[in-house]
């Protein structure tokens, strides 16, 4: 939306300035990674859009807010909602430091967020017959059951897997490890334990990739325009997703991060604490990891039939 522009206020004949030039720099002062970037990017032209439809060149904080009530409108979802508005807020603030626009959007909120999972997590059959149900005798089947097993055993998010190299992998006399790029972090500082099976699947889709160097993605596309780079996070959760519904698993609530809710579940259910499971998931509040251990009690929670038994007998 290259024709957007968002006036200055600090002159009496304001300078209009152009959204995507002044996106350039906000990103530079963010010093924000590539895939940050995009993202904000990508956000603040969801904000530059609607003040094209609405012809609307000098946005105020009214603007803001009917924006995030349209959203809402749309039927977007809290989580949606909150990441548009957060770049823009973020937007808004530089453009006030740097005295090129003021910051309308300066405590504007977003539609509430529920604490609770909105995914469901897949049980230790289901989870058996999706990885079961992976043809691995090609080049892409063993990437990609090396990719759910890997998920389902250690919770990782869809960036740290894509984001992983193959020199991520440690082989110690304790046993495997990999190092991950975790939420909010710029070094791959922590890790998870590779389990023997991961471990071999991983071996097994590396040998079959051929040459290979540390420096190269963990898990490369097989697409033919960029086989061999690295993945997105869209394909990694495109592949969960359609390996789900292959086997039945149609859902809206089950999507590549029910996975991650499924490492964290069977981890309590066969007897890991929470403090361990938030070591798993590298929550940084154990209130985080409490919401899986909350869930688990609700659904043993027979409340329901005890009061429908009291009443029919």
């Amino acid at each position: 939306m290259e024709t957007v522009l968002i006036s200055g206020t600090s002159a009496l004949s304001p300078v209009p300035v152009s959204v995507l030039p002044l996106m350039q720099r906000w990103t530079a002062w963010l010093d924000a990674k590539d895939r940050t970037a995009q993202t904000y990017t990508a956000n603040i032209r969801r904000f530059a859009e609607y003040l094209t439809q609405h012809d609307e060149s000098r946005p105020t904080r009214e603007t803001v807010i009917a924006w995030v009530k349209s959203l809402d409108a749309e039927g977007k979802s809290a989580a949606t909602i909150h990441g548009y508005l957060t770049a823009v807020k973020l937007f808004f603030r530089w453009a006030e430091q740097e005295g090129l626009y003021p910051n309308v959007a300066d405590r504007v909120k977003g539609k509430k967020q529920d604490a609770d999972h909105k995914k469901d997590y897949l049980t230790v059959e289901q989870a058996k017959n999706l990885i079961a149900s992976v043809d691995r005798s090609t080049l892409k089947g063993k990437r990609d059951y090396a990719i759910l097993l890997l998920m389902i055993t250690t919770g990782l998010r869809t960036v740290s897997v894509v984001s992983a190299d193959v020199g991520d992998v440690e082989r110690r006399a304790t046993g495997a490890v990999l190092y991950y790029l975790c939420k909010g972090h710029d070094e791959k500082a922590v890790y998870v334990k590779l389990a023997p099976p991961v471990l071999s699947a991983l071996d097994d889709y590396l040998s079959a990739r051929g040459e290979i160097k540390k420096s190269d993605p963990l898990f490369a596309s097989d697409a033919n325009r960029n086989a061999g780079s690295r993945m997105t996070t869209r394909s990694v959760s495109r592949i969960a997703k359609e390996s789900m519904v292959g086997v039945g698993l149609d859902s809206a609530r089950l999507t590549a991060h029910s996975l991650r809710h499924t490492a964290a579940t069977l981890n309590l259910l066969g007897g890991g604490t929470t403090e361990e499971t938030r070591q798993l998931l590298n929550h940084r509040s154990i209130d985080t990891t409490m919401i899986y251990v909350h869930a688990l009690e609700r659904e043993k929670n027979q409340s329901e039939n005890r009061i429908a038994a009291a009443l029919f007998g």
